[in-house]
């Protein structure tokens, strides 16, 4: 119960004052899906410039889509080490290991080649975000116009 009152408080009901205060329901749905999208994204620490600068390109409401970004950093966790194992399936590789002991080891026997070989894995979760995200993105968008313009004030007479 408490978690459903904070998103509505938090994220909900910001979202709609939008619509109030004059944004189109298709830029609401579009901040939405590009934060989500990008909130996913497999590298930690980038979402926030990613939104941005997506939202600037396509002249999205910033205040918006970081909202979404933000709500959306538990998925980005969650998603994290699936896009590191969709990557290693699509370019058919060995996942690499994702326990800090095993890491460690890695670093400490051959530091190069863990940098290497982690960099790579994350450009294979990039890739297979590639995938993913832009069909996501669309997804949501095609879902909350609709609903985004059952809440948007009328035109006045």
């Amino acid at each position: 119960m408490f978690i459903q009152r904070f998103i509505k408080k938090s994220l909900v009901t910001p979202l709609l004052n939008l619509l109030k205060q004059g944004i189109t329901p298709e830029k609401l749905a579009l901040s939405v899906g590009l934060g989500i999208s990008f909130g996913i994204f497999p590298v930690i620490g980038s979402t926030t410039i990613l939104c941005t600068a997506f939202g600037f390109l396509f002249r999205v409401n910033q205040a918006a889509i970081q909202l979404v970004n933000y709500f959306s950093y538990p998925l980005q966790l969650a998603f994290f080490i699936p896009f590191f194992q969709l990557g290693a399936f699509i370019f058919q590789t060995d996942p690499l290991p994702f326990s800090i002991e095993d890491i460690f080891v890695m670093l400490a026997s051959d530091t190069v080649g863990a940098i290497k070989a982690l960099w790579m894995a994350s450009l294979r979760a990039i890739a297979a975000w590639m995938l993913i995200g832009p069909v996501l993105c669309f997804a949501i968008y095609r879902i909350l116009t609709p609903v985004f313009s059952r809440f948007a004030p009328g035109p006045s007479a």
